[in-house]
């Protein structure tokens, strides 16, 4: 396989992955509030919003990792072109 396929595969399944992690908070946090007037008598909706909260803060980190490699790679994909087209001219 050539250098050119392995890195356009490695950022396609970087960005499936991506888009997984993206899919997956969104259907995490479809419950969550935005905005909550608690009074101390209702905690039942405090703890729901802090289990939600738990769930999240991974697979944030997660997405701000893959999208970090996304980036980098895409960069590189980007420099390999331009060194190519410079080495053309």
């Amino acid at each position: 396989m050539s250098y050119v396929l392995v890195i356009w595969t490695v950022w396609g399944a970087l960005g499936l992955v991506l888009l997984g992690l993206i899919l997956y908070r969104a259907t995490i946090t479809r419950a969550e509030e935005d905005q909550l007037f608690l009074e101390e008598t209702s905690t039942m909706q405090q703890q729901e919003q802090e289990l939600i909260m738990k769930k999240v803060k991974p697979v944030e980190n997660m997405i701000r990792i893959f999208g970090g490699a996304e980036g980098l790679v895409t960069l590189g994909i980007l420099a390999f072109y331009l060194m190519d087209a410079l080495r053309q001219f």
